[in-house]
């Protein structure tokens, strides 16, 4: 099993961090929804247990993937 590339990662959440501040809107690909759903975030994306980039945003359960949130 390969290890998580904390550095790839870092730098990930930076570039989402400088393009969306914490309350800025986002859309996410929900599980199980086709639509995304328009929200904003209420973090600042970060590492999570250091395997996976995240960020934690309004009106939605958990946290997900940056891969699936967009800035808008």
């Amino acid at each position: 099993m390969r290890r998580p590339d904390i550095k790839k990662m870092q730098a990930q959440c930076d570039a989402f961090n400088e393009k969306c501040p914490v309350g800025g809107k986002v859309r996410v690909k929900l599980d199980f929804v086709d639509e995304p759903f328009e929200t904003v975030t209420r973090s600042e994306a970060q590492i999570l247990s250091g395997h996976s980039a995240v960020i934690w945003m309004a009106n939605v359960s958990g946290c997900y993937l940056l891969d699936r949130v967009t800035p808008i």
